[in-house]
This record gives structure tokens, C-alpha cells and sequence, in this order.
């Protein structure tokens, strides 16, 4: 007996027109990730510091650093990994800070940089776009870099937005822009000064030929009005939508929110519970949208004699990050960067197996002791794509783990990125 649906074509497309507005919106604002690498960390730095071998240098310092504390294996101790984890992951780390100690630079004219005068900063500025132009041509450049200028409240907003002019301009005037540029518009406190930070770079883009879309910049979450404003809604979940595509991450400020809420400086944390509640609100803010979220920084750094307290406290810092799905984070001095990948690395280590098995079982229609559905099946190959993007897990582990590819992988953690290009 063939089957008789009751409604008519005229009730499906009632329908239809009914949800037309939805279907625009979920194409439109929630595209989703759009699987490129996201890098494990950013490293601020005041812009006047920058030079093309700086990331070399930091990398030589952090392994200087290792070696002067006992090597990897202390590390490793110090970070509760086993040996066989600890012989894995520091083979990795000894040849990331080698190779790319920083994957993400942000040469700051913020609070890193101060009020020098105008003069000053133009001549800063000026300079940045051509070391960062420069370092870029020779390879030297980490594969994302940009800059974090004043913030657009009304006593530094001329500042920023000139020295956010000079940058662009002179990246522009030197030729291709870095395909990891990246832009940070910090303390952040209103919609309306995000829609001026779109008008900015859009007026940019026109004046430079550069196609629209191209200049995306990130936003610093650290004041308390960007997660709860003066109306009771949150402007934070707004950002999205008031400039759909041009947002490109969130970054979570973990000392001038916490001072904001007159947190005593000695419990200013990014494991405050003050924190968690503004990073779950971020989380909510952007999920589907694409926009990719960190974590922010420790002031406690591996220096001295506390270095190796240090690394304990950073290393399950980063942990619980990840734990909590916030992929990337801050740091601030060379030696951090072997905790940061210490523990980034064990992180995709120690979740490898599980994860490659549930999904060799899903891939294979295998009944094990977890069903999954599509959408952890997602979670799971975007779990181990994350772990290869950033050194942590070679291609061949997890084609032997899992039965596929990496292209198979990113088709299986981007679904709809596979069906746009295929």
C-alpha cells in the first residue's frame, strides 16, 4: 500500500514561509566551525619588542628554561604525567619549541605598550607593520600575528583606531597581508563599539582594495557590562548577530574582569568562579556561530625560584581549559610555553584512544560498549583533528586508530563545511 501523506504542497509551503526567516538566520549566523586551525594559545607582547626572530627567541629561552630546571622529565613529573605519556609528549614539545614555540603573537599597544605620546605610538605602529610585514616574507612570523590597539571608550578611541590605521595601512603598502593577521579590539563594553569596529575595518578594506570580509578582529571580554548590560539582556550573545562573519574569536580577560567586579587581587584567578560564570555565558554567546573562544592568562610566571610551582599551577590551568572546551589561552613569558604544550599535548594524548575507538566503532557501524550519536561522533573527530592541528597527535596514530584519513576526519568533525565543498 503506497503511502498517503495528508499534508498538501500548498501546507509545505506555508510552512516553508513560515521558517524562511529561520533558515536565513541559521544560514547566515550560525555557519558553524569552519574547521581551520585554531592555535592552542596567544602570546602578548609590548609592540615595540617585536623583531622577526622574536618567536625563535622565546623558543631557544623556554627550552633554555627546561634544561635548567631538570629537563622534560621534570616537567613531566611535575605535571602528573606517566612515563610512557611523558616520553610521547616531550619528544613533541622539545621539537615544537624548536620548530613553532608560538603559534599565535599579539604585538601590543594596550596596556603592554601605555601612553608614550603620539608621536611615539605612530612611529611604533609604523614600525610594527613593516617588522611583522618583513617577518612574514622571511618565514619567521608565527602563523598567526597581529596587533591589540586602545580600546574604543572616548579618551583612547582616536588613539586606537590611528594606530589600527597605521598597522593596516602599512601591512597593505608592504604587499600581501599575512593570511594569519589577526586584529584584537580589547575592553570591549557595548555593541554599538563593535558595529564601529566593523565600520573601521570595512572602511579599511575599501580603501585598500582588500576584498569585504577580510580583516576580521577578535573581542576581550573583560568587563562586566559586556555580559550583563544596563537592559538586563546580554550584549556579549548579541556580538554574532550585530556583525555576522567579521568577529572571528572572544578572548576572556582574567584581571580587568575580576578587578571589575572588585575580586581582591589575590584571589583574581581564571578558575574563579566569577570567570566560569562569564566564560559559560561566552560559550553560550557563540555556539554555532564560529567564533572560536580563549581563556585568559596567569600572572604567575616560571621565573626564579618559582619556577617549578609555577609550571604545576599553569600546566593544570590549561588542563581545566580544555577540559571545559576553551582550546586556546594566554601566556605571557617564554618558560610558559613548555607547560602550555606539556599539557595541551597530554590533554590529546591521553584522549586519543578512547576517542579513535568510539569512532573507528561509529564509522564501522561497530556496537561497543558507548552508542553514539552524529553529534558527539562530531565532537569526537573534532577532539582528534585538534590534536593534530597543533602537534600533539601524528596522522598516522589516528589513521591507525580510527581506519581514516585526516580528510575523512575534518569531513566527519564539519559535516556541513564537507557538503559546502564537495
Amino acid at each position: 500500500m503506497a503511502a498517503t501523506p495528508s499534508l498538501s504542497a500548498a501546507d509545505l509551503a506555508h510552512i516553508d514561509g513560515q521558517l524562511a526567516a529561520t533558515d536565513r538566520l541559521l544560514d547566515r549566523n550560525y555557519p558553524g566551525d569552519d574547521g581551520s586551525r585554531q592555535p592552542v594559545h596567544t602570546v602578548y607582547v609590548p609592540a615595540d619588542r617585536f623583531s622577526p626572530s622574536f618567536a625563535a627567541d622565546w623558543g631557544a629561552e623556554a627550552l633554555a628554561t627546561v634544561a635548567a630546571k631538570g629537563g622534560f622529565g621534570k616537567l613531566a613529573d611535575l605535571l602528573g604525567q606517566d612515563a610512557g605519556l611523558a616520553e610521547a609528549v616531550s619528544t613533541r614539545v622539545a621539537a615544537k619549541l624548536a620548530s613553532e614555540p608560538i603559534e599565535d603573537l599579539r604585538l601590543d599597544f594596550e596596556d603592554g605598550f601605555g601612553d608614550r605620546g603620539d608621536d611615539a605610538e605612530d612611529t611604533a605602529a609604523v614600525a610594527a607593520a613593516s617588522a611583522v610585514a618583513a617577518a612574514a616574507a622571511a618565514g619567521t612570523a608565527p602563523p598567526f600575528i597581529g596587533i591589540r590597539f586602545k580600546c574604543f571608550e572616548a579618551a583612547t578611541r582616536a588613539r586606537g583606531l590611528r594606530t589600527l590605521d597605521l598597522f593596516v595601512s602599512g601591512l597593505a603598502a608592504a604587499g600581501e597581508l599575512p593570511e594569519g593577521l589577526i586584529l584584537t579590539l580589547p575592553k570591549v563594553t557595548t555593541v554599538a563599539q563593535v558595529q564601529a569596529m566593523d565600520f573601521a575595518v570595512s572602511r579599511l578594506e575599501t580603501v585598500h582594495s582588500l576584498p569585504a570580509g577580510r580583516l576580521r578582529f577578535e573581542v576581550q571580554v573583560e568587563t562586566p557590562q559586556l555580559i550583563l548590560g544596563p537592559d538586563g539582556t546580554s550584549p556579549v550573545a548579541q556580538l554574532p548577530h550585530a556583525v555576522p562573519g567579521r568577529i572571528s574569536g572572544l578572548h576572556y580577560g582574567t584581571y580587568d574582569y575580576s578587578a571589575s567586579l572588585q575580586i581582591a587581587a589575590e584571589y583574581q584567578s581564571m578558575e574563579h568562579p566569577v570567570a566560569d560564570f562569564a566564560k559559560e555565558v561566552m560559550q553560550l554567546a557563540v555556539a554555532g556561530t564560529g567564533i572560536r573562544l580563549s581563556d585568559g592568562s596567569t600572572n604567575i610566571i616560571p621565573v626564579g625560584d618559582n619556577v617549578e610551582n609555577a609550571w604545576q599551577l599553569h600546566g593544570r590551568l590549561v588542563r581545566r581549559s580544555l577540559e571545559r572546551g576553551y582550546y586556546q589561552g594566554w601566556d605571557l613569558h617564554p618558560a610558559q610555553l613548555p607547560s602550555r604544550f606539556a599539557a595541551t599535548y597530554a590533554f590529546y594524548r591521553e584522549g586519543l584512544p578512547a576517542a579513535a575507538a568510539r569512532l573507528r566503532n561509529y564509522v564501522e557501524r561497530t556496537e561497543g560498549g558507548v552508542m553514539d550519536e552524529p553529534a558527539t561522533a562530531r565532537a569526537l573527530a573534532a577532539f582528534v583533528l585538534r590534536g593534530v592541528q597543533c602537534g600533539a597527535v601524528g596522522a598516522d596514530e589516528v589513521l591507525a586508530g580510527t581506519g581514516v584519513d585526516i580528510s575523512h576526519l575534518t569531513a566527519l568533525a564539519h559535516p556541513r563545511l564537507a557538503a559546502s565543498t564537495s
